[in-house]
Protein backbone atom coordinates (compact mmCIF):
# COMPACT_ATOMS: atom_id res chain seq x y z
CA UNK A 1 0.00 0.00 0.00
CA UNK A 2 1.30 3.43 -1.06
CA UNK A 3 1.51 6.36 1.97
CA UNK A 4 -1.62 8.35 -0.35
CA UNK A 5 -3.64 5.60 0.13
CA UNK A 6 -2.90 4.83 3.90
CA UNK A 7 -3.57 8.73 4.28
CA UNK A 8 -6.67 8.16 3.11
CA UNK A 9 -7.52 4.92 4.78
CA UNK A 10 -6.36 6.81 7.79
CA UNK A 11 -8.79 9.73 7.48
CA UNK A 12 -11.59 7.02 7.13
CA UNK A 13 -10.99 4.96 10.05
CA UNK A 14 -10.57 8.54 12.02
CA UNK A 15 -14.13 9.79 10.28
CA UNK A 16 -15.77 6.96 11.35
CA UNK A 17 -15.06 7.03 15.02
CA UNK A 18 -17.37 10.04 15.27
CA UNK A 19 -20.20 8.22 15.93
CA UNK A 20 -18.78 5.73 18.66
CA UNK A 21 -17.36 8.62 20.37
CA UNK A 22 -19.90 11.31 20.37
CA UNK A 23 -22.34 8.90 22.18
CA UNK A 24 -19.75 8.10 25.36
CA UNK A 25 -19.73 12.01 25.99
CA UNK A 26 -22.47 12.53 28.71
CA UNK A 27 -22.77 16.59 27.47
CA UNK A 28 -25.22 17.63 25.40
CA UNK A 29 -25.10 17.56 22.25
CA UNK A 30 -25.15 21.07 21.77
CA UNK A 31 -22.28 20.86 23.91
CA UNK A 32 -20.38 18.13 22.03
CA UNK A 33 -21.41 19.95 18.96
CA UNK A 34 -20.01 23.33 20.01
CA UNK A 35 -16.69 22.44 21.93
CA UNK A 36 -15.64 19.74 19.11
CA UNK A 37 -15.96 22.19 16.42
CA UNK A 38 -13.62 25.09 18.69
CA UNK A 39 -11.08 22.24 19.18
CA UNK A 40 -11.26 21.14 15.43
CA UNK A 41 -10.26 24.77 14.41
CA UNK A 42 -7.53 25.44 16.67
CA UNK A 43 -6.35 21.92 15.58
CA UNK A 44 -7.14 22.49 11.73
CA UNK A 45 -5.54 26.30 12.11
CA UNK A 46 -2.37 24.97 13.87
CA UNK A 47 -1.60 21.83 11.27
CA UNK A 48 -2.98 23.16 8.00
CA UNK A 49 -1.22 26.12 6.54
CA UNK A 50 -3.55 26.75 4.17
CA UNK A 51 -6.66 26.78 6.40
CA UNK A 52 -5.28 30.17 7.46
CA UNK A 53 -6.49 31.70 3.99
CA UNK A 54 -10.05 33.03 4.68
CA UNK A 55 -12.35 34.38 1.72
CA UNK A 56 -16.15 35.08 1.39
CA UNK A 57 -15.97 32.07 -0.14
CA UNK A 58 -15.05 30.10 2.52
CA UNK A 59 -17.23 32.11 4.60
CA UNK A 60 -20.51 31.11 2.26
CA UNK A 61 -19.63 27.76 1.99
CA UNK A 62 -18.57 27.12 5.88
CA UNK A 63 -22.34 28.42 6.39
CA UNK A 64 -23.80 25.40 5.39
CA UNK A 65 -21.07 22.95 6.22
CA UNK A 66 -21.53 24.37 10.14
CA UNK A 67 -24.87 23.25 9.51
CA UNK A 68 -23.46 19.14 8.51
CA UNK A 69 -21.65 19.29 11.94
CA UNK A 70 -24.07 20.27 13.87
CA UNK A 71 -26.66 17.71 12.63
CA UNK A 72 -24.27 15.26 12.19
CA UNK A 73 -23.93 15.29 15.84
CA UNK A 74 -27.29 15.71 16.49
CA UNK A 75 -28.51 12.67 14.63
CA UNK A 76 -25.79 10.80 16.26
CA UNK A 77 -27.22 11.71 20.08
CA UNK A 78 -31.20 10.71 19.01
CA UNK A 79 -30.58 7.75 16.17
CA UNK A 80 -28.30 5.14 15.63
CA UNK A 81 -24.29 5.30 14.61
CA UNK A 82 -25.05 3.09 11.15
CA UNK A 83 -28.45 5.19 10.39
CA UNK A 84 -26.50 8.72 10.86
CA UNK A 85 -23.72 7.76 9.13
CA UNK A 86 -25.72 6.10 6.09
CA UNK A 87 -28.31 8.73 5.90
CA UNK A 88 -25.19 11.28 5.33
CA UNK A 89 -23.95 8.74 2.84
CA UNK A 90 -26.51 9.05 0.58
CA UNK A 91 -25.73 12.85 -0.43
CA UNK A 92 -24.91 11.68 -4.09
CA UNK A 93 -28.94 11.44 -4.17
CA UNK A 94 -29.35 14.90 -3.20
CA UNK A 95 -26.71 16.09 -5.55
CA UNK A 96 -28.23 14.93 -8.60
CA UNK A 97 -31.30 16.02 -7.98
CA UNK A 98 -30.53 19.31 -7.07
CA UNK A 99 -27.03 19.75 -9.39
CA UNK A 100 -29.16 21.05 -12.09
CA UNK A 101 -29.92 23.81 -9.92
CA UNK A 102 -27.01 24.44 -7.84
CA UNK A 103 -24.45 23.60 -10.86
CA UNK A 104 -25.69 23.96 -14.26
CA UNK A 105 -24.72 20.79 -14.39
CA UNK A 106 -27.36 18.22 -16.35
CA UNK A 107 -28.72 15.28 -15.20
CA UNK A 108 -29.22 12.58 -17.54
CA UNK A 109 -31.16 9.62 -17.93
CA UNK A 110 -29.19 6.97 -16.20
CA UNK A 111 -29.23 8.72 -13.25
CA UNK A 112 -32.73 7.57 -13.03
CA UNK A 113 -32.26 3.63 -11.48
CA UNK A 114 -29.28 5.38 -9.14
CA UNK A 115 -31.93 7.74 -7.83
CA UNK A 116 -34.19 5.03 -7.44
CA UNK A 117 -31.81 2.81 -5.79
CA UNK A 118 -30.89 5.33 -3.35
CA UNK A 119 -34.44 6.79 -2.40
CA UNK A 120 -34.73 2.81 -1.45
CA UNK A 121 -31.73 2.42 0.50
CA UNK A 122 -32.96 6.09 2.29
CA UNK A 123 -36.61 4.62 2.80
CA UNK A 124 -35.53 0.93 4.39
CA UNK A 125 -33.21 3.21 6.78
CA UNK A 126 -35.68 5.22 8.08
CA UNK A 127 -38.24 2.50 8.37
CA UNK A 128 -36.24 -0.16 9.52
CA UNK A 129 -34.35 1.91 12.55
CA UNK A 130 -34.88 -0.10 16.04
CA UNK A 131 -37.02 1.50 18.86
CA UNK A 132 -35.20 3.69 20.75
CA UNK A 133 -32.38 2.47 22.92
CA UNK A 134 -29.87 3.87 25.74
CA UNK A 135 -27.56 5.11 23.19
CA UNK A 136 -30.37 6.00 20.77
CA UNK A 137 -33.39 7.45 22.56
CA UNK A 138 -35.36 8.92 19.23
CA UNK A 139 -34.81 7.56 16.38
CA UNK A 140 -37.04 8.76 14.25
CA UNK A 141 -36.01 12.36 14.51
CA UNK A 142 -32.76 11.40 14.77
CA UNK A 143 -33.19 9.71 11.43
CA UNK A 144 -34.90 12.89 10.24
CA UNK A 145 -31.96 15.25 11.39
CA UNK A 146 -29.85 12.84 9.80
CA UNK A 147 -31.61 13.17 6.80
CA UNK A 148 -31.22 17.07 6.82
CA UNK A 149 -27.57 16.45 7.31
CA UNK A 150 -27.23 14.45 4.30
CA UNK A 151 -28.72 17.06 2.59
CA UNK A 152 -26.50 19.57 3.59
CA UNK A 153 -23.44 17.75 3.39
CA UNK A 154 -24.90 17.55 -0.47
CA UNK A 155 -24.56 21.58 -0.72
CA UNK A 156 -21.66 21.52 1.09
CA UNK A 157 -19.95 19.66 -1.59
CA UNK A 158 -21.92 21.61 -4.24
CA UNK A 159 -20.42 24.60 -2.60
CA UNK A 160 -16.83 23.28 -2.20
CA UNK A 161 -16.96 22.34 -6.48
CA UNK A 162 -18.50 25.94 -7.00
CA UNK A 163 -15.93 27.22 -5.29
CA UNK A 164 -13.10 25.16 -6.86
CA UNK A 165 -14.28 26.78 -10.30
CA UNK A 166 -13.88 29.98 -8.78
CA UNK A 167 -10.51 29.21 -7.92
CA UNK A 168 -9.62 27.77 -11.04
CA UNK A 169 -10.05 31.28 -12.57
CA UNK A 170 -7.77 32.60 -10.03
CA UNK A 171 -10.03 33.17 -6.62
CA UNK A 172 -7.87 32.66 -3.32
CA UNK A 173 -9.95 29.47 -1.81
CA UNK A 174 -9.26 26.23 -0.04
CA UNK A 175 -11.47 23.09 0.99
CA UNK A 176 -9.44 23.85 4.39
CA UNK A 177 -10.34 27.18 5.31
CA UNK A 178 -14.25 26.51 4.61
CA UNK A 179 -13.62 23.78 6.91
CA UNK A 180 -12.29 26.47 9.51
CA UNK A 181 -15.04 28.69 8.78
CA UNK A 182 -17.70 26.30 9.25
CA UNK A 183 -16.11 25.07 12.52
CA UNK A 184 -16.05 28.59 14.11
CA UNK A 185 -19.38 28.82 12.45
CA UNK A 186 -20.89 25.85 14.54
CA UNK A 187 -18.62 26.67 17.62
CA UNK A 188 -20.28 30.23 17.99
CA UNK A 189 -23.92 29.15 16.62
CA UNK A 190 -24.26 26.05 19.28
CA UNK A 191 -22.59 28.15 22.36
CA UNK A 192 -25.28 29.51 23.62
CA UNK A 193 -27.31 26.47 24.34
CA UNK A 194 -23.78 24.66 25.51
CA UNK A 195 -23.52 27.08 28.33
CA UNK A 196 -23.11 26.88 31.43
CA UNK A 197 -21.56 23.42 31.47
CA UNK A 198 -23.25 22.42 34.75
CA UNK A 199 -21.85 18.81 34.92
CA UNK A 200 -19.10 16.87 33.23
CA UNK A 201 -16.54 14.35 33.87
CA UNK A 202 -12.66 13.92 32.91
CA UNK A 203 -13.35 11.52 30.76
CA UNK A 204 -16.12 13.92 28.90
CA UNK A 205 -13.26 16.09 27.89
CA UNK A 206 -10.97 13.51 26.79
CA UNK A 207 -13.29 12.12 24.55
CA UNK A 208 -14.01 15.86 23.41
CA UNK A 209 -10.58 16.63 22.89
CA UNK A 210 -9.88 13.41 20.82
CA UNK A 211 -13.39 14.55 18.61
CA UNK A 212 -11.44 17.93 17.67
CA UNK A 213 -7.70 17.29 17.79
CA UNK A 214 -7.98 13.70 15.66
CA UNK A 215 -11.77 12.87 14.61
CA UNK A 216 -12.08 15.84 13.00
CA UNK A 217 -8.39 17.58 12.55
CA UNK A 218 -6.17 14.89 11.96
CA UNK A 219 -8.70 13.05 9.66
CA UNK A 220 -8.29 16.07 7.92
CA UNK A 221 -4.83 16.82 7.50
CA UNK A 222 -4.66 13.03 6.05
CA UNK A 223 -7.02 13.30 4.03
CA UNK A 224 -5.80 16.85 1.86
CA UNK A 225 -2.25 14.86 2.10
CA UNK A 226 -3.39 11.95 0.87
CA UNK A 227 -6.10 13.25 -2.11
CA UNK A 228 -3.26 15.01 -3.94
CA UNK A 229 -1.98 11.70 -5.24
CA UNK A 230 -4.80 9.28 -5.75
CA UNK A 231 -7.54 9.98 -8.65
CA UNK A 232 -10.87 11.14 -6.80
CA UNK A 233 -12.46 7.66 -7.88
CA UNK A 234 -10.01 6.09 -6.13
CA UNK A 235 -10.49 8.50 -2.78
CA UNK A 236 -14.18 8.08 -2.90
CA UNK A 237 -13.68 4.29 -2.62
CA UNK A 238 -11.60 4.75 0.08
CA UNK A 239 -13.50 6.92 1.89
CA UNK A 240 -16.64 4.52 2.18
CA UNK A 241 -14.21 2.40 4.86
CA UNK A 242 -16.45 4.94 7.34
CA UNK A 243 -19.92 4.33 6.76
CA UNK A 244 -18.76 0.67 6.98
CA UNK A 245 -16.96 1.03 10.08
CA UNK A 246 -19.47 3.29 11.94
CA UNK A 247 -21.47 0.76 12.90
CA UNK A 248 -18.59 -1.27 14.14
CA UNK A 249 -17.13 0.94 16.56
CA UNK A 250 -21.04 2.00 17.81
CA UNK A 251 -21.31 -1.90 18.59
CA UNK A 252 -18.05 -2.57 20.05
CA UNK A 253 -17.79 0.55 22.51
CA UNK A 254 -22.21 0.73 23.07
CA UNK A 255 -23.44 -2.45 22.03
CA UNK A 256 -25.50 -1.10 19.42
CA UNK A 257 -27.68 -3.10 16.91
CA UNK A 258 -28.44 -0.70 14.52
CA UNK A 259 -31.33 -3.53 12.78
CA UNK A 260 -31.17 -5.44 10.32
CA UNK A 261 -33.58 -3.62 7.85
CA UNK A 262 -31.49 -0.47 8.18
CA UNK A 263 -27.70 -2.02 8.12
CA UNK A 264 -29.97 -3.59 4.58
CA UNK A 265 -30.80 0.47 3.53
CA UNK A 266 -27.09 1.03 4.31
CA UNK A 267 -25.84 -1.84 2.34
CA UNK A 268 -27.75 -0.44 -0.88
CA UNK A 269 -26.41 2.90 -0.26
CA UNK A 270 -22.99 1.97 0.34
CA UNK A 271 -23.05 -0.28 -2.90
CA UNK A 272 -25.09 2.17 -5.13
CA UNK A 273 -22.71 4.81 -4.42
CA UNK A 274 -19.68 2.14 -4.81
CA UNK A 275 -21.40 1.50 -8.03
CA UNK A 276 -21.59 5.30 -9.26
CA UNK A 277 -17.91 5.96 -7.67
CA UNK A 278 -17.01 3.42 -10.07
CA UNK A 279 -17.85 5.13 -12.92
CA UNK A 280 -16.28 8.60 -12.77
CA UNK A 281 -17.27 9.68 -16.17
CA UNK A 282 -20.56 10.00 -15.04
CA UNK A 283 -20.17 10.74 -11.64
CA UNK A 284 -22.21 13.49 -10.09
CA UNK A 285 -20.76 16.34 -9.34
CA UNK A 286 -19.19 17.01 -5.70
CA UNK A 287 -18.84 12.88 -5.41
CA UNK A 288 -17.31 12.69 -1.83
CA UNK A 289 -13.95 13.57 -1.01
CA UNK A 290 -13.74 15.09 2.40
CA UNK A 291 -16.18 13.91 5.76
CA UNK A 292 -17.54 15.98 8.38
Amino acid sequence: MNLSRFQVLMAAILFSTGGAAIKAVTLTPWQVASFRAGIATLTLLLLVPEARRLSWRALAVGVVQAGTFITFVLANRMTTAASAVFLQAAAPFWLILFGPLLLGERSRRSDAPFLAVLFLGILLLMLGTPGPSATAPDTFWGNVVGAASGFLWALTLAGLRWAGREAAKGASFTGASASVCGNIIACVACLPLALPVRASVPADWLVLVYLGVAQVGLAYVFLTRGLGKLRAMEASLLLLLEPALSPFWAWLAHGERPGWVAVLGGVIILSATTWRSARPARLPAGHAVEEE
